[in-house]
């Protein structure tokens, strides 16, 4: 009798957890399909591409494409147990990581152009050209892969050649093969987020003061500075708190082998796919210019074009 409950349990379990890695195919290819309409709009109008803000949120539906694909495609490696060489790995993992610094980088850079764009108006102009935007995008970048850098040479250090020929089951994790090599690791990326939710907190509260002293159009105009700003805070806070979830996958995975795949289903949906589907909504959809330029580009305009040619 326990064989076959055990054996019932176990197939009941796996049907679970077959329609939780479904639902994330679909909310992945939800997502996907938002931000490569998104990324179309954007070069349908000369006012996008040249306008900083909009090139920076761009490089965050770009950065978020590539990353729910990457740690899409490790989740299923992971879940269904598909090993591949070390080499192919290391590679998954740089572009992961890689994406996983260059949203939050963006969002930390945007709120700064909104503290520039508020506080500073008359300078606005002459500091958010699209040249220093393209800038920024490249530090953003350069800044962002100094973390897997690091593991890298970690890494380089604790393994024989024999190592890349190898084949595992690919996750950052499995770069990670001594406790220190972790704390540095957790080091690195709490130094980053301390130094993003300083710059942050720093553009709010500056936004705050003009906002005090402002009247009329340029108070709603403030007004929406600062909700463009708190979102970025929130998102900000979304990513940081992934940061804390492999600490507390590993404690759970100590206790209930079942309850951890739980977790870290719970902690992908809401930590990794949330603030991902955020940025659609602050920019593609609160932005009047973006949202009407997306109307037009969804609603075959270009086909009515022809009909009426015809």
């Amino acid at each position: 009798m326990s064989n076959n409950t055990s054996v019932v349990g176990g197939k009941i379990s796996m049907r679970k957890m077959n329609d939780q890695v479904i639902i994330v195919q679909i909310l992945v290819g939800i997502f996907l399909c938002i931000n490569s309409m998104l990324i179309a709009t954007f070069f349908t109008k000369e006012i996008f591409y040249t306008n900083m803000r909009y090139i920076l949120f761009v490089t965050t539906l770009f950065s978020d494409s590539v990353y729910l694909i990457i740690s899409n495609l490790l989740l299923n490696l992971s879940y269904f147990a598909v090993p591949v060489q070390s080499w192919s790995c290391i590679f998954f993992c740089l572009l992961s990581s890689l994406c996983n610094y260059v949203t939050p980088l963006t969002l930390t850079a945007m709120s700064l152009e909104r503290y520039v764009a508020v506080c500073m108006p008359l300078r606005h102009a002459e500091l958010c050209t699209a040249g220093r935007a393209l800038q920024v995008v490249l530090i953003i970048h350069s800044l962002s892969i100094i973390p897997y850098i690091v593991i890298f040479l970690m890494l380089l250090s604790s393994v024989t050649f024999s190592f890349f020929t190898q084949h595992i089951i690919c996750s950052m994790d499995a770069l990670i093969l001594h406790r220190w090599q972790g704390h540095v690791r957790s080091a690195i990326s709490q130094f980053y987020f301390l130094i993003m939710c300083i710059l942050i907190a720093f553009s709010y509260v500056q936004i705050i003061k003009v906002a005090k002293a402002a009247s009329g159009n340029k108070k709603e105009s403030t007004r929406k500075g600062l909700r463009t700003v708190i979102l970025h805070a929130f998102q900000l806070l979304l990513c940081l708190i992934q940061l804390w979830t492999p600490f507390i996958e590993a404690a759970v995975l100590q206790i209930d082998f079942s309850l951890f795949t739980y977790i870290r289903y719970i902690n992908y949906i809401l930590f990794i796919l949330a603030p991902r589907c955020l940025s659609p909504l602050i920019y593609g959809l609160r932005d009047e210019a973006f949202l009407l330029a997306l109307k037009h580009w969804l609603f075959c305009c270009p086909f009515k074009a022809n009909m009426f040619k015809l």
